[in-house]
């Protein structure tokens, strides 16, 4: 259950990637800008495609190829502009990946090791997809406009009392600091206090009763902020939550952080669902010119069939 739960979440959350290191034994199938691209290669994105997508046979293996193929593209073009992903931050992607579907690193590794995929597979897919990003955003940074119009043309679409309200919370951050070096039995305990700070919490106003009772524990406004202006994952957890509530610690480069619910309220305007939709007509724009500027490097490229 766990490993289609991951599955699951790759499906969602990853990109493509570049090959990396082959058996000796494998056969070129492609060259891309003086890269080969081995049948190991496509082997390993084809799994890490069956497990992610549940497509299999010749489909995964056509996708897996084109993807590769795509991979060298995108990197020669970061490299083109000077752009460089770290080591750092690859590990840091997968680290988050295996938090986000409540494993460990190592778990995560031996759940796709467990689909016959290596985790350097998964590793070099985070890679191209975090140079990528980073090229667009070079290339692209300011310049993703929507019409007016199609915002209307939008908001017209919408059910009408959508229209008509937008929710607004008010928000403070919440950390349990865990400096750096600290032992893992220590970490372990800041955590356990924690979990206890967000199951005795009750409201903002009384929340120096609860905090007072541990060691280095901070609070930083955040403010008000509408729903549409939160991310994904932390507007469904707060939307389930409600006001004088924390949100569940996640572990952060200083501590354990949560996000305290210190009120909510309607307010009468159709900004909400207004940002929304612009987003998202933003966000289809900017996949439409990402397309758009991947054809137009590839058809540049030199791509060897064998």
């Amino acid at each position: 259950m766990r490993l289609r739960f991951v599955s699951i979440f790759l499906g969602l959350a990853l990109i493509v990637a570049a090959p990396f290191s082959t058996p000796a034994n494998a056969a070129i199938k492609v060259i891309v800008n003086d890269t080969p691209i081995t049948d190991y290669d496509i082997s390993q994105r084809s799994r890490l495609i069956t497990m992610t997508q549940r497509k299999s046979g010749a489909a995964a293996k056509r996708q897996a190829e084109e993807e590769l193929i795509d991979d060298q593209i995108k990197l020669a073009e970061a490299e083109r502009v000077g752009v460089e992903v770290s080591q750092s931050e690859v590990d840091s992607a997968y680290n988050n990946i295996a938090r986000n579907v409540k494993m460990s690193p190592s778990q995560l590794s031996k759940a796709l090791r467990s689909g016959g995929v290596k985790p350097e597979t998964l590793k070099s897919r985070l890679k191209a997809q975090l140079a990528w990003n980073q090229v667009l955003r070079r290339r692209f940074s300011g310049r993703i406009e929507v019409n007016e119009s199609d915002i209307i043309a939008a908001l017209q679409k919408t059910d009408e009392a959508d229209r008509q309200k937008s929710v607004e919370y008010d928000l403070k951050r919440i950390i349990v600091v865990v400096p750096k070096n600290s032992s893992g039995g220590f970490k372990s305990k800041r955590k356990q206090e924690s979990n206890k700070i967000r199951s005795t919490f009750n409201g903002c106003e009384n929340m120096g009763n609860v905090l007072g009772q541990y060691s280095e524990v901070v609070v930083r406004p955040i403010g008000r902020r509408l729903e549409t202006e939160l991310p994904g994952n932390m507007r469904d957890e707060i939307q389930s939550l409600g006001a004088g509530k924390l949100t569940k610690p996640s572990a952060t480069e200083v501590g354990y952080e949560m996000i305290a619910i210190c009120g909510k309220r309607e307010i009468a305007s159709d900004i909400a669902v207004r940002t929304e939709l612009e987003n998202e007509l933003r966000a289809k724009e900017g996949e439409s010119q990402s397309r758009r500027y991947l054809m137009d490097i590839r058809r540049r490229a030199t791509i060897i069939y064998r």
